[in-house]
């Protein structure tokens, strides 16, 4: 196994790394590491950060977080991954070659699927308090928490986080969901990367997570979060060309695409004007793995439009992400 998808296994920080932006973490670190740190608490809250190289919010939280803290003891234990230093290296979600490294908590096929298998077995052991998995979007968003079981201490955690969250099960590979399985766990989405207010909010919800005794077991009354339902999602083929306002591609779509995510598209919502010669179409996954664009999309004149309302999330300006992940996800309120 090579060392960029090799864990490593450490009980102290390297000396100087919290100087280190995450596009210097090759520096210190080889690849995926698990970084186990003290605290007057056990079990050690598990924080995951970079499973997206591009995606740098949650080291500099988790970093200015050890910083505020300073000298030893935590509040409570911290268990630290920093998973694709290498695609952070170069301000990537993942390198050329390298799988998502949200998408391999389940299954196998890659050296990088035994590293995350490896990760969820000696944490399944510890019993983590609690799973947080800190993220960006690429595209405009609001800040929000994601979980993967309707439990009421995760939608605790969620709602500690955000007024808004979002329930998905697929896909079934990221890690919130393997973690779910044995501690509560929640996904953060924390806008743009390089914003001051990610940043802060992230900060806070760690550093007040570690000072949690315990999770309230009440439900989370309904007045207190709005929670929406990832039901489908949105992809292009591989044969399709994609662009923006003035490019010659099969599907052109507007400057201000992301504009859309979180706010509910009424039937006959323009998504994207297509080539005239194009007789291709958007396609959409539902949960259970069937194909459904037609429920969602149609084809009038030169234009794709909405044929049903729903509302869309991580909607996104970036090519790379379209073609690495999805155009987006679909979803409805959910009542709690």
């Amino acid at each position: 196994m090579s060392p960029a998808a090799k864990l490593t296994l450490l009980d102290t920080l390297p000396r100087g790394i919290l100087e280190a932006a995450a596009d210097r973490l090759h520096e210190y670190l080889d690849g995926p590491t698990l970084i186990h740190l003290p605290g007057r608490r056990s079990p050690p809250l598990f924080v995951s950060v970079l499973l997206h190289g591009n995606e740098n919010t949650g080291w500099d939280a988790a970093r200015a977080l050890l910083k505020r803290h300073g000298d030893y003891p935590l509040p409570r234990a911290l268990s630290l991954f920093v998973g694709n230093v290498q695609a952070a290296r170069f301000g990537l979600r993942t390198l050329d070659g390298q799988p998502d490294f949200n998408r391999i908590w389940r299954g196998e096929g890659t050296p990088e699927h035994r590293t995350m298998r490896e990760v969820v077995e000696i944490m399944r052991h510890i019993k983590p308090f609690a799973s947080i998995d800190v993220h960006n979007n690429t595209g405009r968003n609001p800040h929000y928490a994601c979980v993967n079981h309707l439990h009421a201490a995760n939608l605790n955690l969620a709602a500690r986080f955000a007024r808004t969250a979002v329930y998905f099960t697929t896909p079934d590979t990221v890690q919130s969901r393997a973690f779910s399985a044995f501690c509560p766990a929640v996904t953060l989405e924390c806008g743009q990367p390089g914003t001051t207010s990610g940043l802060e909010h992230v900060l806070e919800f760690l550093d007040a997570c570690l000072h949690l005794a315990k999770f309230p077991e009440h439900p989370v009354h309904k007045g207190d979060m709005e929670l929406f339902h990832t039901v489908a999602t949105v992809k292009v083929p591989d044969d399709v060309s994609l662009g923006f306002a003035g490019e010659d591609t099969d599907l052109v779509f507007t400057d201000d695409l992301d504009s859309m995510n979180f706010r509910e598209l009424p039937t006959g919502t323009v998504i994207a004007r297509v080539h005239p010669e194009f007789d291709g179409r958007l396609v959409v996954i539902d949960e259970e793995g069937r194909e459904v664009g037609e429920k969602y999309f149609l084809r009038r004149g030169n234009e794709i439009v909405t044929c049903r309302p729903f509302i869309p999330s991580m909607l996104t300006l970036d090519m790379r992400v379209i073609r690495q992940d999805c155009l987006c996800y679909v979803m409805e309120r959910y009542q709690l």
